[in-house]
């Protein structure tokens, strides 16, 4: 089913980038090479986390990630996602297989929801840059409601995924 999937998305995206190609070949050749310079400007971060990940599983065991941020962890497992989360800085692309592969060692459903949702909501590291922007109190609001709503957004994805 799920290789079904996949192929028809790329079936999906072949034909309309042939549609596209046939109606306007140079727009198209450009979206193609802008793209290419987006996918070499990430790839280097993408192959350093991937081998962050790849050592990090060598030397955690499945048992290990299970017991840290595995579903039996609960809130606590929740709480040290949040964090990591919070202070990352990754591009959500890499972090989707990051998670993937952690899942598939032991981590829970909804502790890798809260990861991925404070990584993407909550900034520590730009809270800074937030602040010269929009100011200490919208900033520091802005993300205090962030990492709340990424519990409860976590917490709808393990009841909706289960």
């Amino acid at each position: 089913m799920n290789i079904v999937f996949t192929y028809s998305f790329y079936g999906l995206a072949a034909v309309s980038l042939m549609i596209s190609f046939i109606k306007d070949k140079r727009k198209t050749l450009l979206s193609l090479k802008k793209a290419w310079k987006m996918f070499a400007g990430v790839l280097p971060q993408f192959v350093a986390i991937l081998l962050l990940v790849g050592v990090a599983l060598a030397v955690l065991s499945p048992e290990t990630i299970k017991r840290m941020i595995g579903e039996e962890t609960g809130f606590t497992g929740m709480l040290l996602t949040s964090f990591v989360g919070a202070i990352t800085v990754v591009p959500v692309m890499i972090a989707f297989p990051i998670v993937a592969e952690l899942l598939k060692n032991g981590a829970g459903i909804i502790q890798m929801a809260v990861f991925v949702s404070t990584l993407t909501t909550v900034g520590i590291i730009t809270i800074p840059m937030e602040i010269k922007y929009l100011g200490k109190k919208i900033a520091i609001l802005r993300n205090v409601l962030a990492f709340v709503f990424s519990f409860i957004t976590a917490y709808l994805v393990g009841v909706l995924l289960r």
